[in-house]
């Protein structure tokens, strides 16, 4: 079993991933299945407070998201139809190349 550590960066915060596979191949794949860049700041406010953040909506619907801990916008992770162990973060339907898709905070809502 071999294993690989990761860091990624989430406003001021590291985050360490260790993964695994049975062979250099499977260990390199695994770390592939974390496709998301570091995240610098808010992309709502611009702040560098930030954190990983999940829930559960309507009991069955699991979300992982980076939260700005100021001004509670969001920007959540993604899934692959085909590989569902495979995430990265939501980026803006047409917008820049990169751009993230962050959301204000909307008071009443289950965040």
């Amino acid at each position: 079993m071999l294993q690989m550590m990761t860091t990624k960066r989430i406003g001021r915060r590291q985050f360490h991933f260790t993964v695994q596979g049975n062979n250099f191949h499977e260990t390199v794949s695994e770390y592939e299945r974390l496709s998301f860049a570091d995240v610098a700041a808010c992309g709502i406010c611009g702040s560098d407070n930030l954190d990983l953040t999940s829930r559960v909506a309507q009991g069955k619907f699991k979300y992982t998201s980076v939260r700005c801990l100021d001004c509670r916008a969001d920007v959540t992770f993604g899934k692959r139809e085909d590989d569902d162990q495979t995430v990265f973060l939501r980026k803006k339907a047409g917008g820049l190349p990169g751009e993230l898709d962050w959301r204000p905070f909307e008071k009443g809502s289950d965040k």
